[in-house]
């Protein structure tokens, strides 16, 4: 067994601690033990290793900090810790791994600065999102500083959150609340009517409203998915083989404000680039039609899965999705331009890729809030 160079176990719900003895497989360059329900502290052992070019342990439940040793495992080039409850700050001897190409450290309760040195000036944002407790370099969209009680306040509230999500599927309210929170107190009372019209100058693909009709077979029945305050939503296959999510505006409804509402999701929703917003594909106006293209999401709505009899959602699962759509306000609260309100999420705006992850959808009602120095007024978009 000391001749094992690949280990998968990923996937799986093994319990327990990760094993000292792992530290033997000496030849090992492959390690994948992510998705798991493995806890406990990392052990100093791993870095024994040192042929090892490939590590995951993400989507368990470990704790302690990141062992300072693995500065010894100089052949790694991935390194995946992230969903986990890791605290502490980043080890600087990091630094020290030349072949380090991808490094993810996201959704942890990690704290201090990140390093800045060796192949940490390669990095990303998306390696430390989640963290916020972290300071360092602009591009790691995290503050240049942070003074000892504030690091403390953001690693309790990131330990809080870690430690809720393990109890239960509550954790989705409690952190959109704290999110919420975070976005008033950081932007303060002063905010003013955003205008629209800074929104506009998008440019879509085009497509025909006789596209469409080819692409969900006449808006039938068969194809159609649900139904909101402004329209209903259609499946529909284009001409490339793409499947996608057709929002059609109620013609019924094309008074000034269900129009401006649906333009408003339209502009909005082409603006914001993130991994857990719905995507608009493009768009379709013509006469009194008018129509979104969007990402299909297979496995419908959070509101369907956690009330149909057909999927059962497990702790994980649950744990995902909320990292996911706090994620998402996140971004939409600090990550744009100007603060972003959703003003409406609840599950049934919440839809699911069929990997599970989560995306936030609906965009008809919400606000935009821009800086003035005097009183808090809010447009609805």
């Amino acid at each position: 067994m000391k001749d094992l160079w690949e280990l998968y176990l990923q996937d799986n719900s093994f319990t327990g601690h990760l094993p000292l003895g792992l530290g033997n497989f000496t030849l090992m360059n492959h390690m994948d033990i992510s998705a798991n329900k493995l806890s406990g502290e990392l052990p100093a052992s791993l870095s024994k290793l040192q042929m090892l070019e490939y590590l995951n342990l993400s989507r368990n439940t470990f704790d302690g900090h990141i062992p300072e040793q693995l500065d010894h495992m100089l052949n790694l080039d991935t390194i995946d810790l992230s969903h986990n409850i890791l605290s502490g700050e980043i080890p600087k001897s990091l630094e020290e791994l030349q072949h380090m190409q991808v490094l993810d450290l996201s959704f942890n309760p990690l704290e201090g600065e990140i390093p800045s040195g060796g192949k940490f000036a390669n990095l990303f944002a998306e390696s430390f999102l989640g963290n916020y407790a972290l300071c360092g370099a602009p591009k790691f969209h995290v503050p240049l500083y942070l003074d000892k009680r504030e690091r403390q306040s953001k690693s309790n509230v990131a330990k809080v959150i870690a430690a809720c999500a393990i109890r239960g599927s509550a954790l989705l309210v409690i952190v959109c609340t704290l999110i919420g929170i975070s976005c008033y107190q950081k932007r303060g009372l002063s905010k003013r009517p955003y205008d629209i019209e800074r929104l506009g100058g998008i440019t879509l693909p085009v497509i025909s409203y006789e596209e469409l009709l080819h692409a969900t077979s006449n808006f039938s029945d068969a194809n159609f998915l649900g139904s909101g305050s402004f329209g209903s939503v259609y499946k529909g296959i284009l001409a490339d083989g793409t499947t996608v999510a057709i929002k059609v505006l109620n013609k019924n409804l094309l008074f000034e404000g269900a129009s401006k509402s649906f333009d408003i999701e339209c502009t909005i929703m082409c603006q914001i680039r993130h991994r857990n917003l719905v995507k608009v594909i493009t768009s379709c106006s013509s006469g009194d039609f008018e129509a979104l293209v969007l990402q299909y999401m297979p496995l419908g709505s959070l509101e369907v899965c956690l009330h149909s009899g057909g999927h059962h959602l497990n702790l994980f699962q649950r744990l995902d999705i909320m990292i996911d759509v706090a994620c998402a306000l996140e971004y939409l609260h600090h990550g744009y331009s100007e603060t972003i309100v959703h003003c409406d999420q609840k599950p049934s705006n919440v839809l699911l890729d069929v990997n599970m992850t989560a995306y936030i959808s609906d965009f008809g009602i919400a606000k935009i809030l821009v800086g003035l120095n005097s009183s808090t007024l809010t447009a609805t978009l």
